[in-house]
C-alpha cells in the first residue's frame, strides 16, 4: 500500500531516525559540548550534510550526542582535531554511499516483486524505511565491528611475522599485492541499456568480483566505474585473485552467444572479461584507499593486458618464482607513459 501523504511519512521517518523533534540550534550545541560554534559546523559540514542557520532550532537530541562523542575524541581521548575531522569525513562518505545503495536496492526489489514504476516504488519505500532501518542499523554495526576485528588481526599478523612495526627507512608502509581488474569495451558492451539492464549489467560486475577477490584471500578496496580495485597480504594470495577474476568473469560471458542472440547488450546480464594487473610491492593506505607507484603500474599493466589475461611485473614474478602453482612468461618491454621502460610478465596458473 502507498502512502497518502509523503510529507507526513517524511516526518515520522525523521522522528523515527533522528531521535524525536529538531529542538536545538548549532548554538546549543556549540554550548553544550564546550566547543566553538565554528567547530559544530566544521562537523556538520564534513558529514556531508546541510545545516541551517545557527540560530534556528535545526538538530535533535541524537544530533547534539552525536557532536558530544565527537568532542569527547579530543577532550578525553586525546586525539588531534584534523584526526577527528579525517574520521569524521571517512564516516560521512561511506555512509552516504551506503544509505543511497541500499535504498536504491529496496527499491528496486519492490519495483520487481509488486510490479510498480519507479515513482510508486519509491513511495513504497518511503513508506517501509522506518520499519526497516533498525534492522539494517543493526546489520551495520555487526559488519563494522566485524571489519575492525579484521584489521586487527591483519596488524597483528604483520607485526607478529617481521618482530617490530618499523621497515626500511623512507619506504610506504604497507607491503601489499595490489591490482586492478578492468572490463573490456564497457562502453560498447551497454550501449543502449536501460536503467535497470544497466544496473544488473554493474551490479553483476561487482557482486561476482568481490566474491571472487575474497574467495581468494584478497580485499576490495574500491569499484571505479567499469574496473576494479583489490589488495592482499602476500603475493601468492594476490596472484591467485588475479587469476580467479581474469578466468571467472571472463568465463562466464559467452560473447559469440551474446552476439547471436541480437548484439553484446543482449549479453549484458552476463559478466565482462576483465584485463588484469598485478604488482607487489609497497603502498600507503590513506581515506579507504591506497597509493603508490605500485598502484599505478597495476593500473598501466590493466590498461594493456590482454582480455582475460594476467601481467605483472619482474619484481613480482621472482616473488612467484618459487611457487609451482604459477606460469610466468616475459613479454617484450613496453613504454608506459609516466613510468618509462617496463618488462611486463604474463601470469598464469599451472596445473600443480
Amino acid at each position: 500500500m502507498l502512502p497518502d501523504d509523503p510529507a507526513s511519512t517524511v516526518e515520522e521517518i525523521e522522528a523515527a531516525l533522528l531521535g524525536g523533534d529538531r529542538a536545538y540550534s548549532a548554538h546549543d550545541l556549540a554550548r553544550r559540548a564546550g566547543i566553538g560554534l565554528d567547530v559544530v559546523q566544521g562537523f556538520w559540514s564534513t558529514l556531508g550534510l546541510p545545516h541551517g542557520d545557527p540560530d534556528d532550532p535545526f538538530y535533535t537530541e541524537r544530533d547534539a550526542e552525536a557532536v558530544d562523542r565527537a568532542a569527547a575524541l579530543v577532550r578525553e581521548h586525546g586525539l588531534d582535531l584534523r584526526t577527528v575531522i579525517t574520521v569524521t569525513r571517512a564516516l560521512g562518505h561511506t555512509s552516504d554511499r551506503l544509505a543511497l545503495w541500499q535504498v536504491e536496492a529496496l527499491v528496486e526489489d519492490m519495483a520487481s516483486r509488486y510490479e510498480l514504476d519507479d515513482a510508486s516504488a519509491r513511495l513504497l519505500v518511503l513508506d517501509r524505511l522506518a520499519d526497516l532501518a533498525p534492522v539494517l542499523e543493526a546489520q551495520l554495526v555487526h559488519s563494522y565491528r566485524r571489519q575492525l576485528a579484521a584489521i586487527a588481526g591483519r596488524y597483528g599478523a604483520e607485526f607478529g611475522e617481521i618482530g617490530r612495526p618499523g621497515g626500511e627507512p623512507g619506504a610506504l608502509p604497507l607491503a601489499r599485492a595490489v591490482g586492478f581488474a578492468d572490463m573490456v569495451s564497457f562502453t560498447r558492451r551497454t550501449a543502449g541499456l536501460g536503467s535497470t539492464d544497466l544496473s544488473s549489467f554493474v551490479q553483476r560486475f561487482e557482486a561476482a568480483a568481490r566474491d571472487v577477490v575474497t574467495a581468494a584471500g584478497g580485499r576490495v578496496v574500491k569499484t571505479i566505474g567499469d574496473a576494479v580495485l583489490f589488495v592482499a597480504d602476500d603475493a601468492a594470495s594476490g596472484a591467485r585473485v588475479a587469476l580467479g577474476l581474469a578466468d571467472a568473469l571472463g568465463r562466464e560471458l559467452d560473447v559469440g552467444s551474446a552476439t547471436a542472440a541480437g548484439g553484446i547488450a543482449e549479453g549484458a546480464r552476463g559478466v565482462t572479461p576483465v584485463r588484469v594487473g598485478f604488482i607487489w610491492g609497497r603502498v600507503l593506505s590513506r581515506f579507504g584507499d591506497v597509493f603508490g607507484p605500485s598502484v599505478n603500474l597495476a593500473a598501466r599493466l590493466a590498461d594493456i593486458a590482454e582480455p582475460s589475461h594476467v601481467l605483472t611485473d619482474r619484481v613480482t614474478a621472482a616473488a612467484l618464482a618459487a611457487d609451482p602453482r604459477f606460469a610466468l612468461t616475459e613479454l617484450p618491454a613496453r613504454e608506459l607513459q609516466g613510468l618509462g621502460t617496463v618488462v611486463p610478465v604474463e601470469l598464469s596458473a599451472t596445473s600443480a
